[in-house]
């Protein structure tokens, strides 16, 4: 069975990945609920979060603690929500975490609306990539979160 998400996590789809190790994959959402919205998704298939083995969980929230830090930061977010669905909400059928920047008077409601379609062109996508990794580089520079 072909998996998107094993696709995307691996980079045989087009990703803007932001950060990555032999576990897990970070990269943009094709259709951010906000700019510097980030999925992590682990490269080897794994549909649900309990099945998760320890190094790829250890990995996913290290990954998410850096890229809130640097997102938070980066775009002046007011707050970060990260998220997982599983089971039947699982459009990709391989686990995926959101970290999305989120700012006040939003309605996270409007997060889950099946027609909300946040379309961004690459050009932005890319932009956005580049801003994302100078600043993940920085707080590694800085050593002011665990690597």
């Amino acid at each position: 069975m072909e998996c998107l998400g094993c696709n995307l996590a691996n980079k045989q789809e087009p990703v803007h990945v932001v950060l990555e190790d032999e576990y897990v994959c970070c990269f943009l959402d094709h259709s951010p609920y906000n700019e510097g919205h980030i999925l992590i998704l682990p490269k080897k298939h794994t549909r649900y979060f309990y099945e998760l083995d320890e190094k790829t969980s250890n990995s996913i929230m290290n990954s998410a603690k850096i890229l809130s830090k640097v997102v938070k930061e980066l775009f002046k977010s007011d707050g970060i929500t990260i998220c997982q669905n599983g089971g039947k909400f699982d459009e990709l059928t391989h686990f995926h975490m959101h970290v999305v920047p989120r700012y006040k008077g939003q309605n996270f409601a409007d997060f889950y609306a099946e027609e909300l379609e946040h379309v961004v062109d690459d050009i932005r996508l890319s932009k956005t990539k580049r801003k994302i990794i100078n600043a993940v580089n920085v707080l590694r520079e800085s050593r002011s979160v665990l690597w």
